[in-house]
């Protein structure tokens, strides 16, 4: 009986596997904007789930060293901002990029936490700028084009890409050498976009903000507001009867990038609800990002 308690234990604590090359810690030198508090992540029975993640990594998927040099993405899995769907929405979409000749980084991200963070509304855009510096640090060493690093989000993942594409003016890590936290380009799936009572997931906003964020806190970070002439290249997708996050995120996004005549693909598929589970099947929407991807020269044919 205790062996099969001891059996039960290590499944239920069994750390999610990623096939990675490599995890890296995203901060060595110290997590910036952290308080003291015991590290609580763990996984859920299926291990495709993490949750209380306050330890940023990152997985790093990289080509063959005698590739040329490939563009990037890096990804970031939705959860809203309660969780990192890191499976599904992380490691499966690494191995496909790989496989399609792109280097792909899934950023495990922290969590929004009052008990982890001074700020938790900037946390998880501190891990993704930080994100995108690191690669653009290593870039010659991964054997990576520096000027074709993009970044992908998933649900809130797609708020935290959307924050980082549109954000990228105010550096909120430390930065000495200047280096450039721009995303050359944006993926976003079913993403979060708005923090507006009329189309906002609230649970995302509620675990981002607080239960009564300020009225500049919601303008900051409803990113359809932030588009401008430098807001990167965009591919989206999401479906009409998406129940938890009206697409309305999407199509506002959509609107906003081409007033600001921002180069911008947008894919609305009539069912596939929140998460894309059965429909649209996984190939056919990645087969259009890839040709999108194509198009704008960041895979090699």
């Amino acid at each position: 009986m205790r062996c099969i308690f001891i059996l039960l234990v290590c499944f239920l604590f069994e750390p999610v596997i990623s096939h990675a090359q490599k995890a890296i810690p995203l901060y060595p030198s110290g997590i910036p904007n952290a308080r003291t508090y015991p590290d609580k992540e763990h996984s859920n029975l299926t291990h495709d789930a993490i949750f209380n993640v306050s330890k940023p990594e990152l997985f790093v998927y990289l080509l063959p060293a005698s590739i040329a040099a490939s563009s990037a993405v890096i990804i970031c899995p939705g959860g809203g901002y309660g969780g990192l769907v890191i499976d599904r929405e992380g490691y499966d979409i690494a191995r496909r990029f790989v496989k399609a000749g792109i280097a792909a980084f899934v950023l495990k991200y922290r969590l929004p936490s009052d008990s982890t963070m001074i700020d938790k509304s900037i946390g998880p855009l501190q891990d993704a700028q930080q994100a995108i510096k690191t690669v653009r640090q290593h870039a010659a060493e991964w054997n990576i084009n520096a000027n074709q690093i993009g970044i992908m989000g998933f649900s809130a993942g797609g708020h935290l890409a959307s924050t980082a594409g549109t954000h990228f003016d105010q550096s909120y890590i430390t930065n000495k050498d200047g280096i450039s936290l721009r995303p050359d380009f944006m993926i976003l799936i079913y993403p979060v976009i708005s923090m507006k009572d009329n189309i906002t997931h609230k649970g995302t906003r509620n675990n981002l903000l607080g239960n009564n964020p300020s009225i500049s806190q919601l303008n900051y970070f409803s990113n359809e507001t932030r588009v401008n002439s430098q807001t990167p290249p965009t591919f989206l997708a999401a479906a009409s009867d998406d129940s938890l996050v009206p697409v309305n995120n999407s199509i506002d996004f959509y609107e906003a990038l081409l007033k600001n005549k921002i180069a911008a693909s947008m894919h609305i598929y009539a069912k596939g609800g929140h998460g894309f589970l059965k429909l649209p099947p996984r190939d056919l929407w990645m087969n259009e990002l890839k040709y999108w991807m194509k198009n704008n020269g960041w895979i090699k044919e």
